[in-house]
């Protein structure tokens, strides 16, 4: 029996992931359809308002393809990787991408550029996040290599 607390006291931090997961199963999987919907019809406004892939479009398109990248990137660092401070530098490089993106869509399409509103909140939180994680763990990148 002198093994049940040890059991009990290391699965008690599980369950609250588990609940955590369970709670937002339906929600998360919305929200985050719904952040990136906003995302991609930002781009078709601006790409319809530059009249395709043109001149015009390069700007605006190509912060737009730089920062989806970096946004595809940021994952396999952070939890793939684990790579805390690679992954702290990308973010921040993301989301300067956001904003870059967002500057040159504003004159293109004000409505596109403040679709990325909600994404650019997000990045600022993650953001804070991941320097935090970082700053708490500071051996965690120096174990993994």
């Amino acid at each position: 029996m002198s093994w049940l607390p040890m059991l009990g006291l290391t699965a008690l931090p599980h369950l609250g992931g588990l609940y955590g997961g369970y709670v937002t199963r339906k929600q998360v999987k919305t929200w985050y359809t719904n952040l990136y919907t906003g995302m991609g019809y930002g781009s078709y406004l601006v790409w319809k308002e530059c009249g395709g892939f043109t001149e015009d479009a390069v700007v605006p398109l190509g912060f737009y393809g730089l920062q989806l990248a970096l946004n595809w990137a940021w994952t396999p660092i952070f939890f793939g990787a684990h790579k805390l401070k690679m992954a702290l530098i990308e973010i921040v490089m993301l989301t300067g991408a956001v904003g870059a993106t967002m500057v040159s869509w504003y004159p293109v399409n004000r409505t596109a550029s403040l679709l990325l509103t909600p994404y650019l909140a997000w990045l600022c939180l993650a953001t804070s996040l991941n320097y935090c994680i970082w700053r708490d763990n500071p051996d965690a990148d120096e174990k993994e290599e």
